[in-house]
């Protein structure tokens, strides 16, 4: 059988050494086209940039992870403030998740400053019925966690700011 049969490329040997051509280098005189005016490069830009900038995000819905449910929720939760401290719970970084399901039960998983936190006893029933007042939530339940603990490295900035601690 001859070379020129066969209808398979085989795998040169270890012991055989390939002479491989390098590829043409790219060039930027390669990309520019020379009789391009300035104002055609700006409109070619301008194009691009109206294009991204009208694009609309994909839709969410309305459960699940980003979805306006879960947006709802997170607002509500924001009207929500410590006693001791003028930042609302969630730019103070108690909350540590929100979930909600495709039946729009929502779970919050939250935590306290600390374990002999004043509002210990209040402020996880107080985000269970915030929680469960937004419009469309089937059922609330709040989890309060203790592991990992709360620490000032869990607020916002803007909560930050607010404490002068920026």
């Amino acid at each position: 059988m001859s070379d020129e049969e066969k209808d398979y490329i085989a795998a040169p040997s270890p012991t055989e050494q390939m002479v491989a051509s390098k590829p043409p280098r790219a060039r930027v005189e390669d990309a520019v086209d020379p009789d391009e005016t300035a104002g055609e490069k700006l409109a070619r830009k301008r194009d691009y940039l109206d294009g991204f900038l009208k694009k609309k995000p994909e839709a969410t819905g309305e459960t699940g992870a980003g979805g306006a449910l879960q947006e709802a929720v997170i607002a509500a939760l924001k009207e929500i403030y410590d006693p001791e401290i003028p930042v609302n719970i969630y730019d103070l970084g108690l909350i540590y998740g929100v979930e909600v399901s495709e039946d729009k039960d929502v779970i919050v998983t939250m935590t306290l400053t600390t374990p002999h936190c004043p509002v210990a006893e209040s402020m996880p029933a107080e985000v269970e019925i915030r929680t469960g007042s937004v419009p469309g939530v089937r059922d609330a339940e709040v989890n309060l966690v203790w592991d990992p603990p709360w620490g000032p490295d869990k607020m916002t900035d803007e909560a930050r700011l607010e404490l002068g601690m920026l």
